[in-house]
């Protein structure tokens, strides 16, 4: 027995030596570990005590090789920003501001992707957007694409930003435009300086489109007169997902006969056309707001309004506009006659 253990000491020796560690630094490491591991190796000797160590090394050797195969959060992200080439000018202008605005927070360009904790990333959304909620909501949705993207890659091992909520925001109340408002706007679309706009305006009031997508809209191609709808392609639509809209009023003749045309520079015909109509102040989306209130108080139909605005459950729906407090039948009658 004293033989054997002689010679397991000099094969370490030799061992230890090719390695350049010596053997009190051994012995040390295994004490560490042993210490490390507490109570799990607290009964364990002899070969149950160098299996469960041989864990650890195997273990860690994986954790430092992984720690290594990572990339820079900087890295990460425009990679992340480039994986989505295919969105639309608005989508990527977006990432890129608030991916700019991430980068500037002092050691998060230059940290390793694996090495991000959700404490880490809590106190970025924070620093670069806590002054706003709705800025931080969709950081940290754009946060949690970025480790998600960099999770696919195998950068990280996990996403962190998963632990971290959405801060809840306090929906303003939905104040529809009454039916003599709407009348204003219709009559200033009258007016041949403004006239091109006839059918934007009545996408907007009477389909519940939102402006940027009436903006994308080809007439031409999206808008079936004889059937009275409005196909709104997925490239058109905010959310990527298609949708068919009826219009339950459709428009005059003199829009129709000419096939109907989406101007160009929208935009600022947009907020001509509102000024004309005596608006100073817009609440945005107030038409895609005025078109599901009325359209809730005469139809009777979340799931067709749910439908026609594109959304992806009724939820919304029931919680904004089932109890409007400024308005009633009698207006929605007027608005759709």
């Amino acid at each position: 027995m004293h033989k054997i253990m002689k010679n397991d000491i000099k094969t370490a020796q030799v061992l230890l030596r090719q390695q350049k560690v010596g053997a009190t630094e051994a012995a040390r490491l295994v004490l560490e570990a042993v210490e490390g591991l507490g109570e799990m190796c607290a009964e364990l000797t002899g070969a149950g005590l160098m299996t469960l160590l041989r864990q650890v090394v195997r273990e860690g050797v994986a954790a430092v090789k992984a720690q290594a195969e990572t990339v820079s959060f900087e890295e990460a992200a425009w990679a992340s920003v480039r994986a989505r080439e295919g969105r639309r000018p608005s989508t990527k202008q977006d990432l890129r501001h608030f991916v700019r605005r991430m980068l500037r927070v002092p050691g998060v360009a230059s940290r390793p992707l694996r090495a991000m904790t959700t404490r880490e990333c809590r106190a970025l959304l924070e620093t670069a957007f806590g002054a706003s909620k709705h800025s931080y909501r969709k950081a940290r949705a754009i946060l949690h694409s970025i480790f998600a993207y960099g999770y696919r890659q195998e950068w990280c091992g996990e996403n962190p930003v998963n632990r971290i909520e959405s801060p809840s925001i306090q929906e303003k109340e939905i104040i529809p435009l009454t039916p003599e408002e709407c009348k204003r706007l219709e009559a200033a679309a009258e007016r041949p300086e403004h006239a091109p706009m006839r059918l934007s305006l009545h996408l907007l009031m009477y389909g519940g489109l939102r402006p940027a997508e009436v903006q994308r809209l080809d007439p031409a191609r999206d808008i079936d007169w004889k059937e009275g709808t409005v196909h709104i392609r997925p490239q058109v639509s905010k959310t990527g997902g298609g949708r068919t809209v009826h219009l339950h009023k459709l428009p005059r003749r003199a829009v129709r006969s000419k096939g109907g045309i989406i101007p160009p520079n929208w935009p600022k015909r947009w907020r001509a056309l509102r000024r004309a109509a005596g608006f100073r102040r817009w609440q945005s989306d107030a038409l895609r707001h005025t078109f599901a209130t009325y359209h809730v108080l005469r139809f009777r139909s979340l799931p067709e309004l749910q439908l026609e605005m594109g959304h992806s459950s009724t939820n919304l729906l029931r919680n904004r506009y089932l109890n409007p407090t400024r308005t009633g039948t009698r207006d929605a009658k007027l608005f759709w006659s």
